[in-house]
């Protein structure tokens, strides 16, 4: 799931949430109450709220600790980066005030995590459950931390125990993407779901709830299924106005309909709002479709510009960059570089995927393989990782297997890239081609 496909699972890595510490903290009820996961504007209201009271109460921790949640908020609803830098400040100092709360422990493996430092956030989490083992939420950081380190197994078991002693929100999401990753759709749209339930239930932040609608809408696209995908990027949409995301979303169902000027202007709203380097690559790709390739260039000469902006921008964006250079056929040893980089970090199969088209692109197609397959190893039904092992195996010379592959790329999601799924089918004509010119038909 930003990924999926871009993001999808590292927006699960950064959902806040409200957690109280032990017995001390009851001491700082007015501040502890006074806090609510909130909508972008009474973000920026929770955010001074608690800027003035680290000024005027500099020695109670939880002040800090609720600035960082703010903080981490406020990353969610507007995809600025920088704002985990602020929160890490902020949490670190509550924690330097008081060791033993949670909450602040807890935020601090999130930012680690938004931050990919994985191993830190590893410690994080396992401190907390040292602190609190009947708390679910670090659980749930441990579980995305194994997750992106490719460690499938203490993922799904941290997230069960998660799930056992809070099913709620949280661990429903992360318990859907577990179900995505293992090629069971259908179990991934029932748990998210149950999430989005139980967030509506709890009153969490609209946000939090269009998230998990949209996610429903990623879900259905990936299996082509258009119709009710935009039904759910509608629904999120209207739950949290002008959603980024699900607008990116619709404008995937109108480019795969061909709607490209509606794709367009949909794409630039959805810019507008956030612009993540994704949906200006996006935006660049329905440009190259229509022949516009003065405007593509523009969008993908910006991309480059959001990629490298600032040094947490180099971090979080690292994959998305090498997979849009190796898309388009741009400083391919960059690219290769970059996914390399990610691997020292991430070993999750989108990691693996990203490696195998740089590599692809490269020319390296054993070691293309060896990662393609790794990619394809929980049974993820994800056209894109068809499409890149099928396009392997047909440069290595085994046009069975690309058959297989793309032939699967199609039939999982026939619109999986605005321009690659006919790169797919027209690989698969020349298949056909040249199986029926060596029977000599």
């Amino acid at each position: 799931m930003k990924k999926l496909s871009l993001l999808l699972f590292a927006f699960l890595l950064f959902i806040s949430f409200s957690c109280t510490d032990s017995k001390k903290e009851s001491t700082s009820a007015e501040s502890e109450n006074l806090t609510e996961q909130v909508e972008t504007s009474k973000t920026d209201s929770t955010i001074e709220f608690y800027q003035g009271m680290v000024k005027r109460e500099p020695d109670d921790y939880s002040n800090y600790t609720k600035l960082g949640e703010a903080y981490l908020q406020k990353a969610r609803e507007t995809g600025d980066a920088s704002y985990y830098d602020k929160s890490e400040q902020v949490l670190k100092k509550a924690v330097e005030l008081y060791p033993g709360s949670y909450a602040s422990v807890v935020f601090l493996g999130q930012v680690s995590s938004a931050k990919h430092d994985f191993q830190e956030a590893l410690r994080y989490a396992e401190n907390a459950i040292e602190l609190r083992p009947r708390e679910s939420y670090a659980y749930g950081i441990l579980g995305d931390a194994h997750a992106e380190l490719g460690e499938y197994e203490k993922a799904q078991s941290a997230y069960q125990k998660m799930l056992a002693i809070g099913p709620n929100f949280y661990s429903y999401s992360r318990m859907s993407y577990m179900k995505e990753l293992s090629g069971d759709t259908e179990g991934a749209v029932g748990a998210m779901q149950m999430a989005i339930d139980d967030g509506i239930k709890q009153n969490l932040p609209k946000e939090n709830v269009a998230w998990a609608q949209y996610i429903i809408g990623e879900l259905y696209f990936n299996t082509g299924d258009l119709k009710k995908a935009q039904e759910h990027y509608e629904t999120s949409v209207k739950t949290y106005d002008n959603y980024y995301y699900a607008l990116a979303g619709l404008a995937k169902v109108k480019a795969a309909k061909e709607s490209y000027g509606e794709s367009i202007e949909l794409y630039k709203k959805a810019i507008g709002a956030v612009p993540l380097p994704i949906f200006v690559s996006s935006l660049g790709d329905v440009y190259a479709k229509m022949g516009n390739l003065e405007e593509a260039k523009k969008q993908y000469d910006l991309v480059e510009y959001i990629g490298l902006l600032s040094k947490i921008n180099k971090v979080i964006y690292n994959r998305e960059l090498a997979l849009f250079y190796a898309d388009h056929d741009m400083k391919l040893n960059e690219a290769l570089e970059l996914s390399k980089n990610e691997f020292e970090v991430k070993k999750d199969i989108y990691t693996y995927d990203t490696l195998a088209w740089a590599l692809y692109k490269d020319n390296r197609l054993k070691e293309a393989l060896d990662a393609s397959l790794n990619s394809l190893r929980l049974g993820t039904k994800d056209a894109k990782l068809f499409f890149h092992a099928g396009m392997i195996y047909y440069k290595l010379g085994d046009k069975d297997r690309a058959k297989e592959y793309l032939s699967k790329a199609l039939s999982t999601n026939p619109y999986f890239h605005v321009m690659y799924s006919e790169v797919a089918e027209n690989t698969l004509k020349e298949i056909e081609s040249k199986s029926r010119a060596a029977r000599g038909e």
